[in-house]
């Protein structure tokens, strides 16, 4: 009886965000929520196992193809060492254009993801199988969950809080907490709240 009310919920999870997918896709009817308020997907974030084309216009010598280290750096001519991990690619072309501006003249750098060899998200805390999930493209918050199986006894779906580590522009990390009402989202409230997730993101349930 116990794993039959387990599967319940995972089936019951999944059709949730099946059907939050939709609506977030404009695919209801004349009564669906506004299209302004669809979170727009978000830019893809270089992971540490990435493979990168480097393309430095002009300079060929400086081109090249790259592995994103685990530490999640990567290293070129002129540039050295460089952090790659935590930005997106359009972050990465800036950071390496400015580095390489102290030797050439207007370099014009083209950062292209070759392979994706990690794309990674997490949901822990008080759901059935907690862990890393590797997916083969974003998920959204729901989907997530539906993958972790549900949630525990005494879960508080109401504080469900996603944990992001973002590289701010002058290339500092920082972590950034949304919150996440999950009550809200399935009652058809507030369903910006069912972003996106990004690799790397946790998914935390208290």
């Amino acid at each position: 009886m116990k794993n039959r009310r387990k599967f319940s919920m995972a089936a019951r999870l999944a059709a949730i965000a099946v059907a939050s997918a939709t609506v977030l896709s404009g695919q209801e009817g004349s009564n669906s929520q506004p299209a302004a308020e669809t979170p727009p997907a978000p830019l893809y974030v270089i992971q540490p196992d990435d493979i990168l084309d480097i393309f430095v216009w002009k300079e060929e010598d400086l081109s090249r193809k790259v592995a994103v280290r685990p530490d999640g750096r990567i290293s070129l001519p002129l540039v050295q060492d460089l952090q790659a991990a935590g930005r997106t690619p359009g972050e990465l072309k800036s950071a390496i254009e400015a580095r390489m501006s102290e030797y050439i003249d207007s370099p014009n750098v083209t950062v292209i993801i070759d392979q994706i060899l990690h794309n990674k998200v997490y949901v822990t805390g008080r759901v059935v199988s907690p862990g890393g999930f590797t997916v083969p493209r974003s998920i959204t918050v729901l989907q997530a969950l539906a993958l972790a199986g549900g949630f525990q006894e005494f879960a508080k779906k109401s504080d469900i809080v996603i944990v992001q580590r973002i590289i701010l522009p002058e290339g500092v990390p920082e972590t950034v907490v949304r919150p996440f009402d999950y009550d809200e989202v399935v009652d058809g409230k507030r369903l910006s709240q069912n972003i996106l997730l990004r690799p790397g993101d946790v998914v935390v349930v208290p």
